[in-house]
């Protein structure tokens, strides 16, 4: 469904039937730590465009609203878990490096 920032993200589900005005962030609210979300925190979520860079089945991302320094804004953090490996990915953009053979992409290159 399209977010409030104007881009696609499967987490974000929106009810505009009949007047009603209901937006929330599933993914958010899963997540037992996490403060309250609002519609503006869609627009520098990372977590769409994790999702559009590595499309890995294993790939488990997960995402709370955190405050920022010294609690005056927010902002969504995301973490992600390889479900294969076992272990948290460093860098979900790319994945765990353990999932797919590189070598695939190498002879690709060539």
């Amino acid at each position: 469904m399209r977010t409030p920032a104007g881009f696609e993200c499967q987490h974000f589900h929106g009810d505009y039937f009949r007047g009603r005005h209901v937006e929330e962030c599933r993914l958010i609210a899963r997540h037992p730590r996490s403060a309250a979300w609002t519609p503006g925190l869609c627009r520098d979520c990372p977590v769409p465009k994790i999702e559009r860079a590595n499309a890995c089945p294993h790939l488990i991302v997960e995402a709370r609203v955190a405050k920022t320094w010294l609690g005056l804004g927010r902002k969504i953090e995301a973490a992600a878990v390889c479900r294969k490996s076992g272990g948290p990915v460093e860098n979900p953009h790319i994945g765990c490096g353990q999932c797919h053979d590189l070598k695939i992409f190498e002879d690709a290159l060539e």
